[in-house]
């Protein structure tokens, strides 16, 4: 009997989404439970999503039935930085679709959310999980498990031939494939095996849900939407990067401790991350942009700051495959930690699969725009022009 590569249910259950959603979620609850955001969902490639849009609905309308059971509470108890106040709110959440919205608007699928940040939070992952599975349903159902997992042997094949086993024992990769993933299924798959086959490379995943099943190392810090929303939460536009970060530290208090750097920019962040903020934060996510001129940057900043690159970590996320791993491992190797996170290239690599590049990202904060600037032109997002106009001008950012 052939494994099935689709489950009946797309959204396991609510910690079937990635780590840095809950570590947000709880700093949103005891800093702005009262905060009012828009999302907005994009398409980056363009594909026509509109023939999905009833069975989107469909299963969207499931993730209302999801609640968080006795040992699933128990698992989060268990990491040391989850509070009692936040788990409590866990116990009594559900997703309300009265801030969701979901429509066909210039021959476009078009998802928004409207609503208090704490309870829209939550949303992001398993909404792009969905459209993403939902139209990998349609689109290839005669897809075998076995495609997946072979052409997961096959990368870690080429890894072995190409990497000597200093390189190998160094080389760590963790799974942040969720968001577009395949199906459930196929990242479910993909985990077990890595964590069964390759335990010495394989460091953890950001999937909750997967974590607690196969009781491996959840992962996650931060993601941009919580630096995009301090853009209209603080005093002053310039000082957001800033009251970010202070939040994040006198919240987490030095766990947790991976800061994202390209909301506005690699080079704008640095002149917000001071020698206070490189102490406290253990190191920096990569998520656009050359990540070798990135990295190059982190090194000489911790230089200038008097502090040795050797005890910091550069966690780099960014469309990453195997050989893209290897060449940065090699290029800063013995410089500065590094660690490696794999989405779309583990969940949604599958001969004759083509994934879509799908983002769901916040354009508004409380009734006013949000932007995000990033080391890439194309990433860059912000439905209001003159707000990035006027973030670039405040940034000096060209």
């Amino acid at each position: 009997m052939s494994e099935p590569v689709f489950a009946e249910r797309i959204v396991q259950n609510l910690l079937d989404t990635d780590l840095y959603k809950l570590s947000m979620m709880q700093a949103v609850l005891h800093n702005y439970p009262n905060v009012e955001v828009e999302w907005e969902f994009r398409c980056r490639n363009g594909e026509d999503l509109r023939p999905y849009l009833g069975e989107i609905r469909r299963h969207i309308e499931s993730m209302c039935e999801l609640s968080l059971g006795d040992d699933e509470l128990a698992f989060l108890e268990s990491i040391n930085f989850m509070k009692p106040d936040f788990l409590r709110f866990l116990g009594l959440f559900r997703f309300n679709l009265r801030y969701l919205h979901t429509s066909i608007e210039d021959d476009q699928l078009c998802i928004r959310l409207r609503g208090p940040w704490l309870h829209v939070i939550l949303f992001e992952v398993p909404l792009l999980a969905t459209v993403s599975e939902v139209r990998n349903r349609a689109r290839f159902p005669q897809v075998a498990m076995s495609e997946a997992r072979d052409q997961l042997y096959r990368k870690f094949d080429w890894l072995s031939a190409n990497a000597s086993d200093d390189e190998l024992a160094e080389l760590q990769v963790a799974d942040f494939g969720t968001r577009r993933r395949f199906s459930y299924n196929v990242q479910e798959e993909i985990v077990t095996c890595l964590h069964k086959d390759f335990p010495a490379r394989f460091v953890g995943t950001s999937n909750m849900h997967l974590a607690r099943k196969l009781d491996i190392k959840p992962l996650g810090t931060m993601a941009h939407e919580w630096i995009m929303a301090h853009q209209q939460l603080g005093p002053r536009l310039i000082d957001s990067q800033i009251a970010a970060l202070d939040c994040w530290v006198r919240e987490y208090r030095g766990l947790l401790g991976i800061a994202l750097t390209d909301t506005i920019t690699m080079d704008a962040f640095l002149t917000d991350f001071d020698l206070y903020f490189a102490k406290l934060f253990d190191g920096l996510r990569h998520d656009s942009g050359d990540p070798i001129v990135w990295a190059e940057k982190a090194i000489a900043h911790y230089r200038r700051l008097g502090i040795d690159p050797r005890t910091k970590t550069l966690v780099f996320s960014d469309g990453l495959n195997l050989p893209g791993a290897l060449s940065i491992f090699r290029a800063l190797r013995g410089r500065i930690n590094v660690s490696f996170g794999i989405g779309t290239n583990l969940t949604c690599d599958i001969p004759g699969v083509e994934p879509m590049s799908i983002v769901l990202k916040m354009t508004d904060c409380n009734g006013q725009p949000v932007a995000k600037i990033s080391d890439e032109a194309a990433k860059t997002q912000c439905r209001d022009e003159n707000f990035v106009a006027y973030m670039r001008h405040v940034f000096k950012v060209k």
